[in-house]
């Protein structure tokens, strides 16, 4: 039985999307693994996010925290608002109650990627507060460290990412994810997929 990942993601502008879609090609990389695309639910009107100038969602599924139960791992994006997570993953993870009353996701494996607006925009402290979901359910937090060699350490281009996942800079919104972000989102996918599948071996 294939090793499921699923990657669940919020994206008003477009950047966690792109990172998204590199971290489900690199997990699917993984023999066996089977990688999804989620998006949680929307909870602003079409006309406030026209004011927004937000764009059309891309065409990923609406999750269901019951639908998290199926997976055997995961990895959580979202763009940051004042240093952490947005409403919209807030209210989604606020919606999962049950599962943590079950304790249905204990001991599944789950990172974390994110998007800011400039370099001190919060990159760390978003996933960093982030956690604290993880730790309710009894997930395990996978973070990349320094697996990803010298892209870590790039000094003289703009990069975004930690040691706490991928990562990327939207400045005014016309910024898109490099390739050297878009190759740390695939090195995230593929490293979380392979951990979540020898997890899910030993089980």
């Amino acid at each position: 039985m294939a090793t499921k990942v699923y990657i669940v993601y919020y994206s008003m502008y477009g950047h966690v999307e792109k990172l998204a879609q590199e971290i489900k090609k690199g997990a699917a990389s993984v023999e066996g693994v089977e990688a999804k695309l989620w998006q949680v639910p929307e909870i602003l009107s079409e006309e406030i996010l026209a004011k927004m100038s937000a764009p059309q969602k891309g065409d990923a599924p609406i999750i269901e925290p019951n639908d998290l139960v199926e997976a055997d791992g995961f990895i959580f994006g979202f763009p940051t608002r004042f240093g952490m997570m947005p409403a919209q993953f807030k209210a989604f993870l606020d919606a999962t109650g049950g599962l943590w009353e079950a304790q249905k996701l204990a001991g599944k494996p789950a990172g974390i990627f994110y998007s800011t607006g400039s370099q001190g925009g919060g990159q760390e402290t978003t996933a960093l507060t982030a956690i604290t979901q993880l730790v309710h359910h009894g997930m395990i937090f996978v973070p990349i460290g320094y697996t990803f060699g010298a892209g870590m350490f790039e000094m003289e281009k703009i990069k975004g990412g930690s040691p706490y996942g991928a990562g990327t800079f939207a400045g005014d919104g016309s910024r898109q994810p490099t390739e050297l972000e878009l190759e740390q989102a695939f090195h995230q996918g593929k490293y979380i997929a392979t951990i979540t599948k020898k997890l899910k071996g030993s089980a």
